[in-house]
């Protein structure tokens, strides 16, 4: 009887929550998986613990038991603020996990191919393919918002793109990033009742700017892309299927286009779970070998690092910002060419940064902003944007590159930038982050391989 009143005086439920909880702050999932997993031992039924359980799992990706968690929540209180949105989540990134391991299972187990003595593989081509692809990419595009009101540009947006569209067309593919949604619906829970705050939501009419500048390649992985919710996403992308723009973002999703005889891959990334994850390395390796089947060239575009004018290096390690996790983003870019991507797209500090040549393909840390209307602060190098040209052989190597340096004017209208500062910015940084394998660039702008 003794030892049953002292298990049960053990049981605290209130202080297993709270410390899991801190725990959670801490960023420390072990920790807050134990604390909180005594709290729903001893509280079944106290929908915060299995609550805050569930995120102890999100913090470990382990989307089984995130899933499992909510499920419960769910049963208990289906109407918990925010279930919906990160249950679906969740149970996205539980069904894109199940589907790679049933992929990998699958797959066949062959030998390793016998090289030819002084010659290539077995069944290896003769020659290269004669085909090669020249792709445009820009950074991030917002052409204007429609909340809060008075944020859209003049003429309606008819000539937001005008002085850099023929520069962005002059591609066999074009790539940018869609720093927010193109929908008329949803709602945003990013504000209090009345406030003002960054959510952006461009009107669908606007898309055909941007299929009018050429656009092929969309990314939808960024933390605007759901600022009006699930509608407003699915929305957007029936918009970019209209348009005929192949877009990625949500989990597992991967983007198809075909120029000059080959097949392009796109996979986009963020840190978040409702798109393919920056954090999850296993994971976009898989995506990016799953890829590899069907396509001849596969591009991973991501967004991710710290954001402002302090944020122009890409320093060794993670990145955080306002306490969130941005990425490990040399770690991330070179472990996807490992696996077989052959041209690494960043963007989201909303400064241009600096380029590395790895394994003999190219990558470009960021963007920097291109076309961002009213409501970003475009002092400094945040102005500064510019089309990037990159040559990829068929086999996916760097075969030259050019960088087209661009400002915004006014509230953030593109135009050519006669002075190069994008360019020279970027010679700059990618000689100081990268050294020996940072790649030059010529007064022209044309991208040259490092010295060595």
């Amino acid at each position: 009887m003794t030892s049953i009143l002292l298990a049960l005086l053990a049981l605290n439920p209130s202080a297993d929550l709270a410390a899991g909880k801190a725990a959670l702050r801490a960023k420390d999932p072990d920790a807050a998986k134990a604390a909180l997993q005594r709290c729903v031992t001893a509280a079944p039924e106290s929908v915060d613990c299995h609550w805050e359980l569930g995120w102890a799992h999100w913090l470990s990706r382990d989307w089984d038991a995130t899933v499992e968690s909510w499920e419960v929540v769910e049963r208990l209180a289906p109407d918990h603020p925010e279930l919906e949105r990160y249950l679906g989540e969740a149970r996205g990134q539980q069904k894109l996990r199940a589907e790679l391991k049933a992929e990998e299972a699958a797959a066949p187990t062959l030998p390793p191919a016998a090289a030819a003595p002084g010659g290539p593989a077995a069944g290896a081509l003769d020659s290269p393919l004669p085909m090669k692809l020249r792709l445009r990419a820009v950074g991030d595009v917002m052409l204007g918002t429609d909340f809060p009101a008075g944020h859209l540009p003049p003429e309606d947006g008819a000539r937001m793109l005008t002085a850099v569209e023929a520069l962005m067309r002059d591609a066999d593919l074009t790539f940018i990033n869609l720093e927010g949604p193109l929908c008329d619906s949803g709602e945003t829970r990013k504000c209090a009742k009345g406030g003002n705050c960054y959510a952006f939501r461009t009107p669908t009419r606007y898309g055909k700017f941007l299929k009018a500048a050429g656009a092929d390649l969309a990314s939808t992985a960024n933390n605007h892309s759901g600022d009006f919710g699930e509608e407003c996403r699915r929305e957007t992308e029936a918009t970019l299927d209209g348009l005929g723009i192949a877009w990625s973002g949500p989990p597992g999703s991967i983007a198809t286009a075909d120029a000059g005889g080959l097949r392009v891959a796109m996979i986009a990334f963020h840190t978040s779970g409702a798109t393919n994850n920056v954090n999850d390395h296993q994971t976009a390796q898989a995506l990016v070998k799953r890829a590899q089947r069907g396509h001849d060239l596969v591009i991973v575009s991501f967004h991710g690092g710290a954001e402002g004018k302090k944020a122009l290096h890409v320093p060794e390690g993670g990145e955080s910002f306002y306490g969130e996790n941005r990425g490990d983003l040399r770690k991330f870019a070179r472990a996807v060419i490992d696996a077989g991507a052959d041209l690494v797209l960043g963007h989201g500090p909303h400064v241009p940064r600096g380029m590395e040549l790895y394994q003999d393909r190219l990558i470009a840390y960021s963007l920097g902003n291109f076309a961002t209307y009213g409501r970003f602060n475009l002092s400094g190098p945040l102005a500064l944007g510019y089309v990037l040209e990159v040559e990829l052989a068929s086999d996916g190597r760097f075969e030259g590159g050019r960088i087209f340096s661009t400002r915004q004017e006014g509230k953030g209208v593109p135009v050519l930038d006669e002075h190069g500062e994008a360019a020279q910015l970027i010679r700059k940084l990618s000689r100081e982050d990268f050294g020996e394998r940072g790649v030059r660039v010529a007064k022209d702008g044309r991208i040259l391989r490092p010295a060595g």
